[in-house]
């Protein structure tokens, strides 16, 4: 049976530039064969000032964000708890919010988008479009990210992954 989770990151200050809010990598072994993205998310509170911000969904390989250490959170009470695991440094079976480093390896947008900063940003895709990140030869890492500057609108970001572990 397939079991979702949420990567959630709540009221975070985040660096001035650019930045990953909420981020995963797949075991490269069982028993999670795959990662289903289903829905993510980002907003801001605290300001009044209108802002486009630009965002992406993205992949990325060998060296990866230094994050804040955060386990996905189940979304049923009955499910058990998710064999990702917290971990600051992005490697495999891990995730992590807000990182303060992006590192160096390459990232690969897989959607890219930009939101009004007054309203926030949602991505519901449809059965047929969700994303889902299967375990590949080296590591490989599935992040919200935030491509430039914030400028100015760094403090109380909200965000998420919500995923469904298959396998």
């Amino acid at each position: 049976m397939a079991r979702e989770y949420v990567i959630a990151a709540n009221a975070v200050t985040m660096a001035a530039q650019a930045v990953t809010l909420s981020y995963f990598q797949v075991m490269q072994t069982a028993p999670v064969t795959a990662i289903e993205v289903l829905r993510v998310y980002a907003s801001q509170k605290g300001t009044s000032t209108s802002n486009m911000i630009g965002v992406q969904l993205s992949t990325q390989v060998t060296s990866f964000p230094t994050l804040t250490a955060q386990a996905p959170q189940r979304l049923k009470s009955g499910d058990p708890v998710s064999l990702i695991t917290g971990g600051a440094a992005g490697l495999a079976g891990t995730s992590g919010i807000n990182a303060s480093a992006e590192g160096a390896g390459s990232k690969t947008v897989v959607l890219p988008d930009n939101f009004n900063v007054l309203n926030g940003w949602l991505w519901v895709p449809t059965p047929n479009e969700t994303i889902i990140e299967t375990p590949q030869a080296t590591g490989h890492g599935f992040g919200l990210h935030f491509p430039t500057s914030l400028a100015g609108a760094t403090t109380n970001w909200s965000g998420g992954i919500v995923f469904r572990e298959l396998g």
